[in-house]
């Protein structure tokens, strides 16, 4: 890492690992198509989107982001400089690289390592990651997870019903509708959705992590209490507060703790807000976005810009 972008070994170290270029294990088999897509600014501005056929058992992700697009490389080939002209650079007091997700979850991998299996979505965003180094969960490439699963391993799907009401059944039917297969109560390793109101949703560890800042969830959303209630709040790249939504407003965010299965929120500060977040889940309101508020019928992205 250049001096320009920090001195610090933990983040040159943790950027290294997210794209590692490395030569492959050879031809192997074929196993189908996967969907690439490259956006810069939290997926605000889109600039390729296709499916790379002709993938095989030995691909991995720096393949077949190699196979679509330029690409450069630093650190003696460890890093993604650049994509398309776009580098990886300090501006402005501000850090941008390019960082990657598989099916809507940050890999613990380098790109090279991160072998495929066919019907991967691969989502790379070139970023400011001052306020959040890491973001690892993101909604964008719905209806994954929850059909294709991450890491090569499907999981479970579970819906956590937290005094959401009709709303749980929704977002159970808008699930099995895309294609998820829905278990019975929460089995060990489940991709977990909790929909509920923020008062009971925040009683999970895993959600709670949103009212610590985008640094701790990659969310850049929160919920202040105002008095008896509370308040969905949509925050800046900056990590700070940007616009105050009413108590109607919905918010569908992902977010994960350690290794653990990624967790959905459909929430919001009250069930109203609820109901109108279980509308989202679809991908003409998710695509490319890491969460979205949703208030009076019009889709927020996060963070605001």
């Amino acid at each position: 890492m250049t001096g320009r972008r920090g001195p610090a070994a933990a983040i040159a170290l943790f950027l290294g690992a997210l794209a590692v270029v490395g030569c492959g294990l050879g031809p192997g088999s074929g196993i189908g198509d996967v969907q690439l897509t490259v956006t810069r600014d939290y997926g605000s501005d889109r600039v390729l989107d296709r499916a790379v056929g002709g993938v095989t058992e030995s691909d991995t992700v720096m393949r077949a982001l190699e196979r679509s697009a330029d690409i450069s490389t630093s650190y003696g080939g460890g890093f993604v400089q650049s994509i398309g002209g776009v580098e990886g650079e300090g501006r402005g007091g501000a850090s941008y690289d390019w960082f990657f997700y598989v099916n809507g979850v940050e890999s613990t991998v380098g790109a090279a390592d991160y072998a495929l299996h066919g019907g991967e979505a691969i989502w790379w965003d070139y970023r400011d990651w001052s306020a959040a180094m890491r973001v690892p969960a993101v909604v964008g490439s719905w209806p994954q997870p929850f059909t294709g699963g991450y890491d090569g391993k499907r999981h479970p799907v579970a819906v956590a019903c937290m005094g959401g009401g009709g709303a749980c059944g929704e977002v159970r039917s808008e699930l099995e509708g895309a294609g998820a297969s829905v278990a019975a109560g929460s089995p060990s390793g489940a991709i977990r959705v909790l929909v509920g109101p923020w008062a009971r949703v925040r009683e999970d560890p895993v959600a709670a992590q949103i009212e610590e800042g985008p640094q701790a969830s990659g969310v850049f959303a929160d919920f202040v209490r105002r008095g008896g209630h509370f308040e969905l709040q949509g925050l800046g790249e900056d990590g700070k507060p940007a616009r105050a939504f009413g108590t109607g407003a919905g918010l569908v965010a992902a977010t994960r703790r350690y290794e653990a299965p990624p967790t959905w929120v459909v929430t919001g500060a009250t069930l109203s807000g609820v109901r109108a977040a279980a509308g989202l889940l679809d991908t003409a309101d998710l695509r490319d976005h890491y969460a979205v508020a949703t208030e009076g019928g019009k889709e927020t992205p996060l963070p605001m810009r």
